[in-house]
């Protein structure tokens, strides 16, 4: 078999329904789901395949509905004997990661993926904030346009080549958008409650910190690529990782161009194709495609296993 990467989607990528199929046909997947009702003290089943109520766009609900989805999905891959080489997360994805290479468990991850979410959604009033895709740019056009402003605002993600986001305050986020259209780029602003990966995080990282320190970090059994630094680290390094995770850009392009190295492809697993689309914009022959359901499972099984 080639070596394989799995990367783990982020916040944005929910939807509702997700993980309900596989659960419906996979005993793995099903107790996954099981197991975070229980954990979470609310039906975080219910929350994934019926969002009757609209809560999966919230910040406090997406990122533990998002870590049980997609961790479900990584049973259900598990269990066709399908392996990966190195892991790794975008920003909430992260988490997922590590509970996949065995750096922490489930028991542990969900509650404290739930302070994560509340933290992140208390940092910053309402309106305050913002996100916007920025496509079409050099990443230092895009840099000064920040500096410019005057306010809080920079990269919080680097997605792939020309296509990087930015996060901060509304007003400087809104500026800055301003210059770089005039610049020749293509601005879009994100609907998000959170400026994630900004300075305004600072504060909710600080208090992560103290949550972070308490969990019994184990050495993953599989290679797990940081946000923060776009490589390989070992478990003592892990809680200070997520805590400059929340205030830092998100390095996603570097993190890909580091797994090529180490991997022939890639494979997204949990809900959406927004990972795999990144990648194809790096490299896309080295995209084998995403896992989310039934169906997608079996075209890629198809593919690993000819």
């Amino acid at each position: 078999m080639e070596r394989i990467a799995f990367v783990f989607p982020g916040q944005g990528a929910q939807y509702k329904g997700m993980g309900r199929d596989l659960a419906q046909n996979c005993k793995e997947a099903a107790e996954v789901f099981a197991a975070a009702d229980e954990i979470a003290g609310y039906k975080i089943s219910t929350l994934c395949f019926e969002d009757t109520d609209g809560l999966l766009d919230k910040t406090e609900y997406a990122q533990p509905a998002l870590l049980t989805t997609s961790l479900a999905v990584y049973e259900a891959v598990k269990k066709q004997g399908i392996i990966p080489t190195v892991v790794a997360g975008l920003s909430l994805g992260e988490y997922t990661a590590l509970v996949a290479a065995g750096a922490l468990s489930f028991r542990e991850a969900l509650p404290l993926v739930q302070v994560r979410a509340r933290l992140m959604q208390e940092a910053v009033p309402l309106g305050k904030g913002a996100m916007a895709a920025v496509m079409g740019l050099d990443d230092e056009v895009v840099k000064d346009a920040c500096r410019q402003t005057g306010g809080i605002v920079d990269i919080a993600n680097y997605n792939a080549p020309g296509q990087v986001v930015i996060s901060g305050e509304k007003e400087a986020v809104i500026a800055a958008g301003s210059i770089l259209k005039e610049a020749g780029g293509r601005v879009r602003m994100l609907e998000v409650s959170v400026p994630s990966h900004s300075q305004l995080m600072y504060d909710a990282a600080v208090e992560l910190s103290s949550y972070l320190e308490q969990i019994k970090w184990q050495e993953p059994v599989i290679e797990v690529v940081s946000n923060v630094n776009a490589r390989c680290n070992t478990y003592d390094e892990f809680a200070d990782l997520l805590v400059k995770q929340l205030f830092s850009p998100v390095l996603w392009e570097q993190s890909v161009r580091y797994m090529m190295n180490k991997v022939e492809y890639f494979i997204e697993i949990g809900p959406g194709s927004t990972l795999t689309g990144l990648i194809k914009r790096i490299d896309r022959n080295r995209v084998l495609g995403n896992i989310e359901d039934v169906r997608s499972l079996k075209k890629i099984i198809e593919k690993v296993k000819p």
